[in-house]
Formats: structure tokens, sequence, C-alpha cells
């Protein structure tokens, strides 16, 4: 008789079953500990262990060798859903193929991330899609597609968003509070989430670091009011690295730990990533508050089953029914040949006055030049390369090397200390294991090499090749390539092959002395230490730490005399043998077109942990586009960057411009086939390009309506506008129409190519109210579509947008709702290229004032602002506002007052006052200091008002308005 198998063995009943009767057999303890990140193995029930967490953004990261596809925000600039899905797809593929091999890789993985790209400078703007909601969830819906796989049942892997919720800031992102008007909550940084999730390709979330209007993320309400609602599935909700602890380590926002624990598993969070592969802090934690009371089994239970049904859907318990366990899909010619394409389609020609496409056939010269235009730069979430391709490469395989001069525009020098010169010593030989180390779990962990001498100083100058990235922050790199970096023991060494690691370990500062004329001092930045010359080797020395060596600073004077002289560091003289520029110039003449490459290092100056300063490319490669322009006005400037750059005088000045993000293995072969022409550019801006730092508002600034932030309502002219993309065709857009079919528009037009060339279009759908009721985009993106035409062919495009699109969040009745009036279908090449214009009419009655005697006021609820931030009514759910200025207002439109109110009450908590106009009529309403800011108390005043009228608040000392309420005439 054939033994019958446990039922959570049983493919034959369906998961919840299974899951039923797994969780049964497991204890208290065995559940708790699949909580933390890394769940260990239950053998007496066969379970292996299991980790949640792979990053897998652009390619399978962190886990070495992999296919590296271009940055996240230069997929978003593909504007190319299908391609984006196949590249999921292959990243997913080789996630499987990799688990294969090292069960260190995870199946779970932590991409995409959907936060909106709102502030071009912020440090984490390479890892998102878009500014705008719309783009960013398709392209998201086709990454997470291809990443999920299409079996009803099983998972090719279980891909979870990042990072909710609206988290656009690297600057104090544990403590900063982001404050959300629920316009912009539901109308912006929801919509990226919600689409994505609806979808049904998304295994769950991870909060981010930052709070929402005074509430930390990770026990955030809407993960269950919000999230939750959208899928008929389960969603796992996994921990940002640490989160769990900043809730009372750095927020404050509970006293105890497992206070802290609590409520966030309350709140929806699953799985604690958290003091790394060391489970037992987080599982002691929810133990003290299980016998605090403060959780219980089901609490438990629930975030147990939800990691039980992941664990479930990615074949765990049913290998051999899993479709994709012998997966092997691993740098396929496929795979190469797709992120080559995906490089192709991510390039943005931003202007061109016919200088472009370059004829490979002519047989003139090329100069390529610039910082980045022999490099392949990598960050933080990239795969370890296996094949490298930088615009050198690509431009002297496509034109021929003999028709190609080179010059990167460093500049040379020399550093003179008081025995000698910096020099550094001959490599040798061995493995470098600071970087390509394969199978490193964690980058942050790797240490820098200590086989190497260090260098020194004497007789003979070791030449540098010097690179300022801006905001004084430069690399020091040796003749064979390597950088200068700092290892654990202190010791400056020529040992990096790209600055990198969590703490960049490769920058510096040159900070002059004074009194010292042409002297300086080395501040590496990743210690915050100065460089020394002592006699076993230069190095960072530790604060108290006595050098034996001399060439310390002798000339110190005033307040740097009573510091230790190793404190200081050693004084050096910058002998610069070689101006960049002035190897461009020779170059640039000598060539009949020049190619200037210019960009970021995705590790320097804006990345995780680090916003970015300014918009403004770093004055070093300002000048190599000029003395490359001054030598020759053919000069085409590409720009290699994760961000926005206000390129104001280039864009005057040069005939061409191009744009992409860093494009992972195939950069330099994209770049050059579109050069060529063997490509037409079609690639899209993802977010507006602005003209100069004084056109963006604060970092911490979320109010995109207030603010009039990003393409929806910054009324001012970009350098280059969002969706903006030029071609080496052109195209006409024609026969708009759109109709109305219940709850859709069904929309239409055709796209012809009239140029000479086969090239891609993409068809941008905008809305428009024509006559808004409250403040609405200038206008929308509702759709769009990637097109490849013939010269001379046309292709008639449908899209489907549903009605719901042309609404927006009404803040006087709490709803979702589309205005009745007209609306503008536009069609275009950008969203300030619009070709064609079609009007629909939506029927019904308006909405109507604001109900105030039945439904009063939330004091969150207002149309327009000044000084003001909303806050945590309470810790677990709810919203106030409070004052950050005293010329502080809040306005709330065509109040409903009736046939007359006689009295107001607020229910505030802090000490101070709320100070309500209507008509002219004023109430002071005095709020006495309550228990602390979570303590709300009812005050009442007197004031008459009636009909339809303004409501105009402001908030005195640190009161926190929740809500205000009337008292009609005939109460």
């Amino acid at each position: 008789m054939t033994e019958q198998p446990q039922p959570f063995r049983d493919p034959r009943l369906p998961f919840a079953r299974r899951i039923d009767d797994l969780l049964q057999r497991l204890t208290l303890d065995e559940r708790i500990a699949m909580l933390h990140q890394f769940a260990p193995a239950v053998d007496r029930l066969g379970l292996d262990a299991f980790r949640t967490g792979q990053e897998a953004l652009h390619g399978v990261a962190w886990m070495g060798p992999a296919t590296v596809f271009p940055q996240a925000v230069g997929l978003g600039a593909t504007w190319n859903d299908e391609l984006v899905r196949q590249v999921g797809e292959a990243v997913g593929n080789e996630v499987r193929a990799k688990r294969a091999e090292d069960d260190r890789v995870g199946l779970n993985v932590w991409a995409p991330t959907v936060n909106l790209l709102r502030n071009p400078l912020w440090g984490r703007g390479e890892e998102g899609y878009s500014e705008d909601a719309a783009l960013t969830s398709a392209i998201a819906v086709a990454y997470t597609r291809g990443l999920r796989g299409d079996h009803p049942h099983y998972w090719r892997t279980a891909p979870v968003l990042k990072h909710w919720l609206a988290h656009n800031n690297e600057t104090d992102r544990d403590t900063a509070s982001s404050s959300v008007r629920p316009r912009v909550l539901h109308e912006y940084d929801l919509k990226a989430f919600r689409d994505a999730v609806r979808a049904g390709a998304v295994a769950g979330v991870m909060p981010a670091y930052n709070l929402v209007n005074g509430r930390p993320n990770h026990v955030s309400p809407l993960l269950s009011q919000q999230l939750r609602s959208w899928a008929d599935r389960s969603l796992v909700v996994c921990s940002d690295a640490g989160a769990p602890s900043n809730l009372v380590d750095s927020e404050h926002y509970f006293d105890t730990h497992e206070e802290a624990t609590a409520a966030s598993l309350r709140a929806g969070v699953d799985s604690f990533t958290d003091h790394g592969q060391d489970s037992a802090v987080m599982t002691g934690r929810i133990r003290g508050a299980l016998e605090r009371g403060l959780l219980d089994e089901h609490d438990i239970d629930t975030a147990a089953r939800r990691l039980l049904e992941l664990r479930f859907s990615l074949g765990e318990f049913d290998p051999g029914l899993d479709p994709y366990a012998n997966t092997a899909d691993f740098d396929t010619a496929d795979h190469r040949a797709l992120a080559q394409e995906a490089a192709e389609q991510a390039v943005v020609l931003l202007k061109n006055d016919g200088l472009l496409p370059l004829d490979p056939a002519a047989g003139k010269t090329v100069a390529v030049v610039g910082l980045l235009a022999d490099a392949c730069k990598l960050d933080w979430y990239s795969g370890t390369l296996i094949h490298r391709s930088t615009p050198l490469d690509g431009l002297r395989e496509r034109f021929g090397a003999e028709h190609i001069v080179f010059a990167e525009g460093a500049d040379l020098v020399r550093l003179k200390c008081a025995d000698g010169w910096l020099q550094v010593p001959a490599a040798g030989t061995g493995q470098d294991p600071v970087r390509g180390a394969e199978g490193a779990l964690d980058p942050a962990l790797i240490a820098g090499r200590t086989d190497l001498p260090p260098l020194t100083c004497g007789d003979t100058p070791s030449e540098l090749a010097l690179v300022d990235w801006g905001n004084g922050v430069i690399t020091l790199r040796e003749p064979d390539g390597r950088y200068l970096s700092v290892a654990e023991d202190g010791y400056v060494r020529a040992s990096a092959d790209e600055p990198g690691g969590w703490i960049v370990q490769e920058t510096f500062r040159l900070e002059a002395v004074e009194g010292h004329a042409g002297g300086h001092r080395l501040l590496h930045i990743g210690t915050g230490r100065y460089v020394s010359v002592a006699a076993d080797g230069v190095k960072v020395a530790a604060p108290g730490e006595e050098l034996s060596g001399s060439g310390e600073a002798a000339s110190a004077t005033g307040a740097e005399a009573s510091k230790p002289a190793n404190a200081l560091g050693t004084v050096f003289e910058t002998e610069v043998t070689e101006r960049g520029e002035n190897a461009v110039a020779r170059a640039a003449a000598a060539a009949d077109t020049v190619i200037v490459v210019a960009g970021n290092d995705p590790h320097i100056n804006g990345r995780e942990t680090e916003d970015r300063a300014t918009l403004d490319l770093p004055a070093q490669q300002e000048r190599l586009w000029r003395a490359a322009h001054a030598a020759n006005p053919r000069t085409v400037l590409a720009v290699t960057s994760a961000y926005p750059y206000a390129l104001t005088d280039a864009a005057a000045a040069l005939p061409a411009l191009l744009w992409t993000a860093h494009g992972g293995q195939a950069a330099g072969t994209a770049l050059a086939r579109v050069l060529a022409g063997d490509v037409s550019p079609a690639g899209r801006l993802p977010q507006t390009w602005y003209a100069s730092d004084a056109e963006l508002p604060g970092l911490l600034d979320y109010d995109i309506i207030g603010s009039r932030q990003t393409y929806l309502y910054y009324e001012g002219t970009p350098l280059y506008p969002f969706g903006h993309g030029l071609s080496y065709s052109d195209f006409t857009y024609s026969s708009l129409t759109a109709e109305r079919e219940g709850e859709l528009l069904r929309v239409s037009l055709t796209v012809t190519n009239t140029g000479a060339v086969a090239a891609d279009e993409v068809a941008q759908l905008y809305v428009r109210a024509v006559a808004p009721s409250v403040v609405r985009p200038l206008r929308q993106l509702a759709a769009h579509r990637r097109l490849h035409l013939a010269p001379g062919a046309g292709e008639r495009v449908d899209f489907t947008v549903p009605v719901a699109e042309l609404g927006h969040w009404d803040v006087a009745h709490g709803r979702w709702t589309v205005d009745p009036g007209a609306y503008e279908i536009q069609a275009g090449a950008s969203s300030t290229d619009i070709r064609s214009v079609a009007v629909v009419t939506m029927g019904g009655e308006p909405a109507g004032p604001r109900p105030v005697l039945a439904r009063g006021l939330e004091g969150a609820d207002y149309d327009e602002q000044l000084a003001t931030e909303i806050t945590d009514r309470t810790k677990a759910d709810g919203d106030a506002v409070t004052a950050v200025a005293e010329n502080n207002e809040l306005l709330y439109r065509r109040c409903d007052f009736g046939a007359g109110v006689r009295g107001v009450a607020v229910s505030a908590s802090g000490e101070g006052a709320v100070r309500i106009t209507v008509d002219g009529a004023t109430a002071l309403v005095p709020v006495p200091a309550t228990d602390g800011p979570y303590d709300y108390r009812t005050r009442a005043a007197g004031i008459s008002a009636s009909g339809v009228r303004d409501l105009r608040v402001t908030l005195e000392g640190t009161v926190r308005l929740a809500r205000i309420t009337f008292t009609g005439d005939s109460e």
C-alpha cells in the first residue's frame, strides 16, 4: 500500500489547504523563526532554509558574474514595455540558473524600484523608471511579469517592489518625513505601486526608511488599507535592512524594540531584515512582544502564512512540478543580444543640427574624448561584468581603430611631499579580492586589498590622473589604471579597478592650506581623515596615532596648530604636468568630428545614501567639452549618466547632444551603433531636464501640486521636456479619434514615417482637463506605444484608457471622481510636442461644494497650504497638520455652510490656538496644553457663516490640527 504524503506535500491539494496543514505542524518557535530574512531549515519536516531578498534591479546583483542590462532609469527611457518584459524574463532565468549552482541566491527578488523620480537630485534616481506614475507602473508591470513568468501556479521568481512610500531623499532618509497631502498620495505616489500590484505579478513590497506624514513606513496603515486591497493573493512585506531597529534607535518612534516590532508586524511587515544573518535579535524581540501581550499567535501565523504562500509559489514543495526548476539560461547569446538591444533603445537624442549620424564608410577621423570615453561604469546594484564595451571600444570597432583618436582629459599631476614625491610601487601579481569577488552576499563587507605595498614618498614621482567629479570630490589613478584606495589597515594603495563599495574608499578632497602657497592636504572622504606620509608608507592615521616618519604638516597656523600633526595630514604641493583640456583640444583639432563622453560615476556624488548637490555638470567636464568645441565645432556631447544635468550652455553651443543611462555590458557598442546610424535613436526622457538648480523645489518638498513639480505641474520652460527624444527620421500623427465606451475610452491614431530611414517612434497619449474645478496636471500621460516603421509606412495605433484616468482625488468628498466637462486627448512625440488633439465630454453632475456640516473638515484635506506639514494623528493611523512657521495658512475652498452655522469645534493636540476665518468672520480657538502630541482635545468657539465660502485656518504654537466640525443654526 502506497503511503500517502503529508497534506502539505500533496500537490493535488490547493496551496491554502497545504499551508494550513504545515502551519499546524510547526511549533511557535519555528513559526517565529520564519519571520526573519534568514529563516532556518526545519529538519524534522524536511523544510529547507529560506532567504528573502535577492537584488535584481537590472540583472542579478552581488552574486558574481551576470548579464548586466542598462540601469533602471535607462530601461524607463526605452518606453518599451515588451522589451522590458523580455529583460525581466532573462534576469529571472539567470536568477534561477545561479540558484541551481549556489543556494545563497534567493528567488524572492527585491526589484523593481517604483519610487517616482520627482526630484532629479535624488541620489537613487538611477534605480527608478520615471517621474510619471503611468510610465513607471507600465515598465514595472512589464519587468515583474518577466521575473514572475506566466505559469498559473508557480513563479520563476517572486518580485518585491521597492520602496513603499514617497521616498525620494537620501539626506536623513531614516528620520525625514515626507509630507504627502491626500491628492498627491492617491494621484501620484500610490498609483505607481497600485497599478503594478493589480497586474498580478508582484509578490510584495519593501517599505522605505523614511516616514510619511510623521509615521514610519514600516508601521504604515496604508499597507493594510491600500496595498493589500489591490491583490487577490497575499502579499509579503519585507522590511528594509535595519529599518526595524531604526524605529527605536534613530527615529525614536517607540520606546522599546518589542513595541516597535509588534507595531510593524501588526501593520503588515512579515519578514524582518535586520542584524544580517543573526536572526536571534529579531526573533527575541518577537518573543518579548508576545510575552508582554503586544502580539498574539494569530499575528505570527498571519505573517508566516504569507511567507509560506510565497515559498509554495516558488515551487519549493513541488520540485518535480516546478517548470522553472531546471532553468539553465545564463549569459546566453540571446541575453547578450537583449542587453545590446536594451542599451540601443535607451539612447535619447536630445539635439541634432544635422551632424548625426556619422558615416563610418567615409573614412573620417573621429576623436573620442572625455572622462567616460573609455569607461563602462557599474552601480551599486550591478552584477559583475562578463562582457564589457566602452564608447571607445564601440567606436573603434564600428569606425575602425585607425580612424579613432583618444584623449581621456584627466589632469595629470604629481604630488610633492617634504622628502620627495608621492610614488606608487609596482603592483606585482595576485588576484584582487576587492573587485569582482564572486558570491559575495554583501558588498559592504568586502575589505580593501592589503597584499600590495602602500604608497611611499621618494625621489621618483608617480604621475597620477586626477578626475574632479564635482563638489571637490576627486579620484587619483596611477598609469596602469589602478585607483588609489584605502584599506581597513589605513594604508593608501593603488589597488582598486574602480571606485565602489558601500563606503567608497577611492575618493579624496584636496584642501588648500592657509599660508602655504600651492599647498594642499589630501582628505580621504571614506574615513574622514587626512593622508599622511609615515616611515612605513602613506596612510590615513587614526586619531591619536603617532607617526614616526617625517614630512608632517609643520607649517600649520592658527587653529590648526593645536591639532596633532597626524590629524592634519601631510601638506602636498600639486604639480600639474598636463591639463586634461589641452589633451582634448589636441585630439579634437586632429579629427573631423569629436565625441565628448561626459557623465557621472554611479558610486560618486549621487547614489544610495547620498543625494546630489546640483544639476550642473562637474566643472572639469565643462572645460573638456568647451575645449573640444573651441578646437572643432563638429563636437557631439554624449552624456552617460544616471541623472539629468543642466546642460544649458552645451545645448545652446553644440550641434548635437545625446543622453543614455549607464548601459551595462553593451553600452559602448550601443552608443557607437546609434552614432553610426545603424540604429535610429528612439529613447525618450523619462523625467524632466531642468535648465538650472533654480527651477527645482526643495528636495524634501513632496507636494508636487503645491510646488508645481514634474512635467505634470511645472509651469516653466524645461531644458528638455518629459518624453523628449529625436530621431533620424520624421513622423506625422493623424486621424486621432476618441470615443467613450462604458468605462473605457477607445483612442486611435495613425503614425506615419515620412522620413528616409526605418526607425522607431514612441507615440505618447496625454489627457488634460479643459476647465478643471481644482488644480489639475497641465497634461498627464495616459498611454504610450513604441513602434518600428519603415520609410513611408504608417500604422494605426489603438489605445484603451479607463475613464477613471481622467479623474482626481476629491478631498472635499473623500473619493475618486471624474468631473463632468471637456477633456482633451492629446497625441504627440513628447509632453510638449503635441501633434493632434481630440475632445471628449464627460457627463454627470458636478461633485458640489464641501459638505462641511455633514462631514466636517479633516485637517489634511486642504486645497492649498503655506508653511505647514502633515504629521501623524496617532502612531497607528490618521493625519493631522502642524505649522512649520508662524506665517502659515490652510485653505479649504467652497465650504457649504448651508443656512448658517453658529459655532466651530476643533480636535487638536499640543499647545497654542487655531484661528479660523470665513468671509471676514474670525474665530480664535485656544488649545491649552494637552498631554503630549497624541492627546487630542476638542475645543469650541462661536462663528457665523452661511452659504458657500472659502475657509482659512492659521495654526499657532505647537498645535496639531486633526479635524474641524461646525454647529448649524438648526441644532
